[in-house]
């Protein structure tokens, strides 16, 4: 099987006859999915027919892959792969740094997935610690604090603070010793200009 005869694309309205067949075979609310339509993700042939379907939801930094359902299951291994892609595209667009599921397919255990612990589900969505079933997660990328980030910004910020104040202390000493020849030069003008009158004071008489 190909992959690239297949393609990943958003569901729309003209997808929601099929999703409810699907979401019906696997025995899914149907009537509650339909309302989170454009969380769904499907895998298609040429022909536009639907052969997966994945919902992903984010919640903050949060996201849940869900509600997994394929034309013939004996292709999923296939076509998870593709999903799987188009739902790390959508992690990173929407700024989220963990993924949860429920799913059980050993697909996601063998994408980096591991079973949350106790104290690690605690730290779901109020909204997703009710739902029943044993969670797995994996961190897509840190997620650093405002203190963090201020603290990292600080690090990249030194160098710069210390080649701007390297070049204010070259300037400061360039301008004291500017000073510095410009008094020279005066004192110099100065004593030509006495050494001249005293050695012809007739000169400036007139």
């Amino acid at each position: 099987m190909n992959a690239a005869e297949y393609r990943v694309r958003r569901a729309t309205i003209e997808d929601l006859p099929t999703l409810q067949y699907l979401w019906g075979t696997m025995g899914l609310p149907a009537w509650e999915l339909q309302n989170h339509l454009t969380e769904f993700q499907l895998v298609v042939n040429a022909e536009g027919g639907v052969l997966g379907t994945v919902g992903f939801q984010s919640a903050g930094r949060e996201g849940r892959i869900h509600s997994e359902v394929f034309s013939d299951f004996g292709y999923a291994d296939h076509f998870r792969p593709l999903l799987w892609e188009r739902v790390q595209m959508l992690a990173l667009n929407h700024s989220v740094t963990r993924v949860w599921t429920q799913e059980t397919a050993p697909f996601y255990t063998h994408n980096g997935f591991e079973a949350a612990k106790p104290e690690t589900v605690g730290e779901l969505p109020p909204e997703w610690q009710a739902m029943p079933g044993r969670w797995l997660w994996l961190r897509l990328r840190e997620d650093f604090s405002p203190q963090q980030v201020e603290a990292q910004m600080e690090i990249l910020r030194a160098p710069e603070r210390a080649q701007t104040e390297a070049l204010t202390r070259r300037a400061r000493l360039l301008k004291n010793i500017a000073t510095f020849l410009a008094i020279l030069l005066a004192l110099f003008v100065m004593a030509a200009a006495i050494y001249m009158v005293a050695k012809n004071p007739s000169a400036f008489g007139r």
